[in-house]
C-alpha cells in the first residue's frame, strides 16, 4: 500500500501518486504548489489581535482551548474577556473541571452553556460517521448567536490549522472567528500547558474534553478501517505542526475504556449497539 512520503495519508485515506520516485498525496501536491506561509498567517494574526478588546473564548476545556485562553488573556491582554464552554452533554468532567480550574486561575470569567447534541452523536454512531464537523457548525453557532447578543465581535478558538491562508474568518452578523492557535506547533502548545494547572484526562482519539469521540472513532474504525481524524491530522504533519510518530498514534485504532463507552451508548439510547 503506497504511503505519502510527506504527511500521513496512505491508499485509505487519499489519492496518491508517484512522483519522481516518491509517493505524494493528492492533498500534500497541491500545498507544495501554493505553500501556506506561516509567518505571513502570524504577522496577519498579530496586527488582526492589535484591534481585539472585547472576545469570548470557545472554551472546551480541551489543552488547545486552555491554551488560547491563556494567549488572549496574558500575551494579548485584551481587556474583556469571557471564557464560554458548549457543553454538548458528553464532556468530560475532567474537561469541565480544568476549565474552571485554569479559568480561576487566569481570572477569566467562566460561563457554561448547556445545550442537547444527542441527535448528532447518535447519527454518527449509527452510520459510523464522524460526529466533529456537525457538533463544531453548531457550537460555532450558539457562541455566534452569544456573541451577538452580548455586544462581542470577536470568538477565539483554539484551532491550530488556519482557514486556508488566513487565520480568521468573517462570520454573518459581523462576528469574526479568530483561530488564534494558527500554525502553532504541538511542542509550543505544551510548553505553554506546562505553566498551568492543567491535568491530561485518559481519554481515547485526539481529545481531551469529549467523551463521545473515542467510541466515535471505535466505531468508524470497525466500518471504514482508519479514523476519521486522518485528514486533519495529516495537515497537522504536512504544516510541520506535529511530528510523524505522534500523528501515526493519533489516528491509530483507539482502545476505549468499557465504562466509557456503556456510558455513552447509553446516554444515547443506543444500548443494543452495545456488546454486553
Amino acid at each position: 500500500m503506497l504511503k505519502c512520503s510527506i504527511c500521513i495519508h496512505d491508499e485509505r485515506t487519499a489519492k496518491i501518486d508517484v512522483i519522481d520516485g516518491k509517493p505524494v498525496c493528492r492533498e500534500c501536491q497541491v500545498y507544495m504548489k501554493h505553500p501556506v506561509d506561516a509567518e505571513k498567517i502570524r504577522r496577519e494574526l498579530e496586527e488582526l489581535m492589535r484591534n481585539v478588546d472585547r472576545a469570548i473564548v470557545a472554551y472546551s476545556g480541551g489543552k488547545d482551548s486552555v491554551v488560547a485562553l491563556y494567549l488572549a488573556k496574558e500575551v494579548y491582554k485584551i481587556p474583556s474577556l469571557e471564557a464560554v464552554m458548549i457543553d454538548h452533554g458528553l464532556m468530560a468532567e475532567e474537561a469541565i473541571e480544568n476549565a474552571a480550574r485554569i479559568a480561576e486561575a487566569l481570572g477569566v470569567p467562566f460561563k457554561i452553556l448547556r445545550y442537547d447534541y444527542s441527535d448528532i452523536f447518535r447519527e454518527a454512531l449509527l452510520k459510523a460517521e464522524s460526529p466533529c464537523r456537525r457538533c463544531s457548525r453548531r457550537t460555532m453557532e450558539k457562541l455566534r448567536k452569544y456573541a451577538l447578543k452580548n455586544g462581542y465581535k470577536y470568538i477565539i478558538t483554539g484551532h491550530e490549522l488556519p482557514f486556508g491562508h488566513h487565520p480568521y474568518r468573517l462570520m454573518s452578523g459581523g462576528v469574526t472567528q479568530i483561530r488564534l492557535l494558527s500554525m502553532m506547533t504541538e511542542r509550543e502548545r505544551l510548553e505553554i500547558l506546562r505553566k498551568l494547572p492543567f491535568e491530561f484526562p485518559e481519554l481515547p482519539g485526539y481529545t481531551t474534553n469529549c467523551l463521545v469521540l473515542g467510541p466515535a472513532l471505535e466505531r468508524y474504525w470497525e466500518v471504514h478501517g482508519h479514523s476519521f481524524e486522518h485528514r486533519r491530522i495529516a495537515a497537522l504533519v504536512r504544516y510541520g505542526l506535529m511530528d510523524r510518530e505522534k500523528a501515526e498514534r493519533e489516528v491509530s485504532k483507539p482502545t476505549v475504556l468499557e465504562e466509557q463507552k456503556r456510558l455513552v451508548y447509553r446516554k444515547l439510547g443506543l444500548d443494543t449497539l452495545f456488546p454486553e
